[in-house]
């Protein structure tokens, strides 16, 4: 029976007893500060950009090294949506949000999350009040999204209703709490406002795919905050591989086969409401024409 050696040691020249990434070190708790009373920062973390590769080159097996440049590798598998190697990589962060903006995040159902309990503990008198230039009207071609800003009056007015609101419901919880109310009831009064906290662990190829959802200019500005924190860390992290994510998948483009279609059959430039007549033509989805123009837009091919 062939002997096994005593320790595996992966054949990369940077070969550590474990995989270090100099800038996911540099992010280990040191939190960076969103809203008004939330951060994020990291805890943990397994791997870096050469486990990615090593990870995928298990594929190949051995005596394959040279196949394929370490960046080129990486940038191949963020091209193909080849996943399961980028699966290898974990993060874990600790992040104090609003209640509401983290059932937004928890619809992302591909982390181990550990939250603060009011059933156990005492809930804090903190809130999430808005900056003024985060008050704007409900959006008129968008049901989930903002429009314009408020007038400053109506901003200020707002502001003040939010404080007065804040801080009678946690007067009412204090009270309950004085009763000897079991802290699971007692803190039913208190708004998704209330913040919360939790450990979120992810491995990165869930994590980008949450990343390029909430970095998107559609998401809510609250949970878009803790993603440009988050994307400050992994872009030191992995730099190649958030890199090809951000060629990729971020900043890239997709287009429908109708999309595709209707590009081939025109001739180009064409003019802002000509290109929309046309597709609304063949799409019959105003919603769907509005986002195609603005991809055309995009590729300088509608003025």
């Amino acid at each position: 029976m062939e002997k096994l050696p005593e320790r595996i040691v992966p054949e990369s020249s940077e070969a550590t007893l474990r995989p270090i990434s100099s800038g996911a070190e540099k992010w280990l708790y040191r939190p960076i500060k969103c809203l008004n009373h939330g951060f994020i920062y990291l805890v943990d973390y397994m791997g870096n950009d050469t486990s990615v590769v090593e990870a995928a080159r298990v594929s190949y097996g051995r005596g394959t090294k040279k196949v394929s440049e370490d960046r080129g590798l990486i940038r191949y598998l963020r091209r193909h949506v080849h996943t399961t190697p980028l699966e290898m990589v974990e993060f874990k962060f600790h992040c104090k949000m609003p209640i509401f903006v983290a059932r937004q995040w928890i619809r992302h159902r591909t982390a181990n999350v550990n939250e603060y309990s009011g059933r156990y503990s005492v809930m804090s008198n903190e809130f999430y009040l808005p900056e003024p230039s985060a008050l704007a009207k409900q959006s008129q071609g968008n049901r989930q999204g903002r429009g314009e800003s408020l007038s400053p009056q109506v901003q200020q007015k707002v502001l003040e209703l939010l404080k007065a609101e804040y801080i009678s419901q946690y007067a009412v919880y204090e009270n309950l709490l004085k009763f000897d109310l079991a802290r699971e009831l007692a803190r039913i009064g208190l708004s998704v406002a209330n913040y919360t906290e939790w450990y979120w662990k992810i491995d990165v190829h869930n994590l980008l795919h949450f990343l390029r959802l909430r970095l998107d200019k559609h998401a809510q500005y609250e949970i878009r905050v803790y993603g440009e924190a988050m994307a400050r860390i992994i872009k030191d992290a992995l730099p190649t591989t958030f890199e090809a994510f951000e060629d990729y998948q971020l900043h890239a483009m997709n287009l429908s086969r109708l999309e595709i279609e209707f590009i081939k059959d025109h001739s180009w430039p064409m003019e802002s409401v000509a290109a929309s007549c046309e597709i609304l033509k063949q799409f019959k989805n105003k919603r769907e024409t509005e986002e195609f123009v603005e991809k055309l837009k995009n590729l300088n091919l509608v003025k």
